[in-house]
């Protein structure tokens, strides 16, 4: 590290957990994210302040007046912009010295695959069963660490799964999907600093990952009911039936 990203990172530097060997290794980390919107943003924020050496910001949609309200990523000049090109300026308009790479579309199988195989940690912050059930099934094959979370109205929810080690798998949870409505913002509402408190606990898990500290997520789904300002954790068991992870 140079002069001026031992000042830059000086606070983590400090963190026993930490310590330059953590901090380098962040340097050196890659973490891909799929989806750039309300949970997206923050995380790839927080990411890129943190030092995390390269992202790699997946989303195919653009930027709308309506999403200003919660997605801290982007701003009035970019409406009609696509999200991930935003994000990637947002990022580096925080920390140059972060490798962005964008893709403006949605990765089909052979594409996220590569993706993720080249990825350290890969967060969902997308908002429909079809682009989780692929990430997920991606994850598994590669055995590549998936963090994920949601957030609707005034609730959220977040959760790892670590595919290294033969855990649960996101489909454990939701076998079948079944209607996405519950997951859109449009058609329920969000309350804008509740994707902000999810978003921002994707990237705490990512670094806990990347640096190997603390307790992550994994195994467990924790639940905000933002209203009451109530956390609940419910513990989460491998499906031995499950259609993806059950033969890993």
């Amino acid at each position: 590290m140079n002069d001026d990203q031992l000042l830059r990172y000086s606070r983590q530097i400090l963190l026993p957990e930490v310590d330059l060997s953590g901090q380098q290794a962040l340097l050196k980390s890659n973490v891909l994210i799929v989806g750039l919107g309300g949970l997206g943003s923050p995380a790839a924020i927080y990411l890129g302040g943190s030092g995390v050496g390269s992202l790699t910001l997946v989303d195919n949609d653009v930027v709308d007046l309506s999403n200003l309200q919660r997605q801290i990523a982007h701003g009035q000049n970019d409406l009609s912009r696509n999200k991930a090109e935003s994000a990637s300026d947002s990022i580096l308009a925080l920390n140059s010295d972060v490798n962005v790479e964008a893709f403006p579309v949605r990765l089909l199988k052979e594409e996220l695959e590569l993706q993720v195989s080249l990825a350290d940690v890969v967060i969902d912050a997308t908002d429909n069963f079809e682009s989780r059930f692929a990430i997920n099934e991606a994850c598994i094959k590669l055995r590549k660490p998936l963090v994920s979370g949601s957030a609707i109205r005034m609730e959220g929810q977040v959760a790892v799964f670590d595919n290294r080690g033969g855990g649960p798998c996101y489909r454990c949870i939701y076998a079948s999907g079944g209607d996405d409505s519950n997951l859109n913002c449009v058609e329920n509402g969000v309350l804008a600093p509740v994707v902000g408190i999810i978003g921002a606990m994707l990237a705490l898990e990512t670094v806990k990952l990347i640096l190997r500290i603390g307790a992550s997520l994994n195994g467990r789904l924790l639940l905000l009911d933002g209203k009451l300002m109530d956390w609940r954790e419910i513990k989460i068991s491998k499906n031995l039936a499950c259609p993806v992870c059950s033969n890993v």
